[in-house]
């Protein structure tokens, strides 16, 4: 299956935009192909308002969100991975989604998910399932 995010970030983005709120993304820059203003950085995060009025050529796709917006007058095109996004909430009441950042990547690290074939072999012995006794 598809992951969820994606489409919760579309709901509540519409949700909020019905209800008159500025919608919000908190993205982390460190994932790769994250394409935002640097100088707008802080902590490796950012908080960008994707309202209607504020960007243009809005996609929010499964996979990347794009659209075209202003910073000091000047127009720049913002990438941002689905993966990067850590929350979608309304400015005037912090209402929305919030999600939990899996892995964040560190500034030299790359944006890959060390899945099981590339840990390193664990030293401890494996634990035994737990067992059931009937007592009487």
């Amino acid at each position: 299956m598809t992951p969820q995010k994606p489409y919760l970030i579309r709901a509540i983005y519409e949700w909020l935009v019905d209800n008159q709120t500025t919608p919000y993304l908190l993205v982390n820059t460190l994932h790769d192909g994250c394409q935002v203003p640097k100088e707008y950085v802080r902590d490796n995060r950012i908080v960008l308002n994707i309202a209607p009025d504020a960007v243009q050529d809005l996609t929010l796709d499964n996979e990347w969100i794009s659209f075209s917006a202003r910073f000091a007058g000047k127009a720049m095109d913002l990438f941002i991975p689905v993966i990067a996004v850590q929350a979608i909430y309304a400015k005037e009441n912090n209402e929305g989604m919030f999600f939990p950042d899996h892995h964040t990547p560190e500034p030299d690290e790359p944006d890959t998910d060390s899945g099981p074939e590339k840990r390193a072999p664990s030293t401890e012995p494996a634990q035994k399932k737990p067992t059931l006794k009937i007592v009487k």
